[in-house]
């Protein structure tokens, strides 16, 4: 089935565009793509754009763009969903010129989520260019990395026929870990590429749409990097370094100035569609991957000693 390549880019409404900036810019290694009459964008590769940041009160991704192969391929999704009863409206000139793209249509998901479905994303007239890196981000076929949603209540059944039944998403894997007795974390993963997700859903108490966005780089050494650079900034971490069961990816999470989170990950895991096979985990984290607040608390507890080992004599 025809549907969507790729998570092209991401449109984010934030209320400190200058603290943005230096996230983004500094603290992550991104490069800023333009300037814009509301913001700026984003880049992390060859393409305009990944990311679009624009200010206002939300603090909160409002829009989704998803890549499609082509003019008849994007037709033929569009007849898809209108069969199904999903509204669709082309986007028109101005809006798919301020997205650098060469087509666009909006729908809405069962969440409520705005999605952009695009033809043509642009390339920069220049190369990407970070000084903060020793490697690159990784996109490509992959596209500009991974978001997790939050369902916000909606049942699974419905946000699957949307993303899987019309979109042309396929499922990766899912987790449901018990927290604590009786208290589950449940989330699905699915893929477009050989990237492991793109797009992944829970249903958790978070007061935003977006849980976190996944950027992933390409040298395992940039993964400290920005960990210390945001270290050093004060920059709210969600969790410590870590692994996951599922992509196998290393990485951290860091709070964005709006709440959300970003993933800084390494060595994320590519999906063979001839010999996948979709399982069950039981655990959201190999190992790692701990709330701060918790290391604070062990690190008080343990006990401390200058000593090396064989003074005691």
């Amino acid at each position: 089935m025809t549907g969507v390549q790729e998570l092209a880019y991401v449109v984010y409404e934030v209320g400190d565009l200058a603290d943005w900036e230096h996230f983004g810019v500094t603290l992550l290694g991104m490069q800023v793509g333009e300037r814009t009459a509301d913001g700026f964008t984003l880049r992390t590769d060859e393409k305009a754009h990944r990311w679009i940041v624009t200010e206002g009160p939300a603090d909160d991704l409002v829009a989704s763009g998803y890549q499609v192969a082509s003019d008849e391929a994007l037709d033929a999704l569009v007849d898809r969903l209108t069969a199904a009863g999903v509204a669709v409206t082309e986007g028109g000139a101005e809006l798919a010129a301020a997205r650098r793209v060469e087509r666009l249509v909006q729908v809405t998901d069962p969440m409520g989520n705005p999605v952009e479905l695009v033809t043509g994303l642009a390339d920069a007239a220049t190369p990407f260019r970070s000084d903060a890196l020793l490697g690159s981000f990784v996109t490509g076929t992959g596209g500009a990395g991974h978001q997790v949603l939050l369902s916000k209540g909606v049942e699974r059944a419905e946000y699957l026929a949307f993303y899987e039944g019309l979109l042309g998403f396929r499922i990766s894997d899912r987790i449901v870990e018990e927290l604590a007795p009786g208290v589950f974390a449940d989330l699905i993963f699915l893929h477009c590429n050989p990237r492991h997700h793109s797009v992944a859903f829970g249903d958790m108490p978070h007061p935003r749409k977006v849980h976190h966005f996944m950027v992933e780089v390409t040298d395992i050494r940039d993964v400290g990097r920005a960990y210390d650079r945001c270290m050093d900034a004060g920059q709210p971490f969600e969790m410590t370094l870590g692994m996951h069961p599922n992509d196998h990816m290393f990485s951290f999470y860091v709070r964005t100035p709006s709440g959300f989170s970003v993933e800084y990950g390494w060595g994320g895991l590519l999906i063979d569609e001839a010999t996948w096979q979709v399982t069950t985990l039981d655990r959201l984290h190999s190992w790692g991957h701990r709330p701060p607040e918790l290391v604070h608390e062990l690190l008080g507890r343990a006990p401390r000693t200058n000593r090396l080992p064989g003074s005691e004599h």
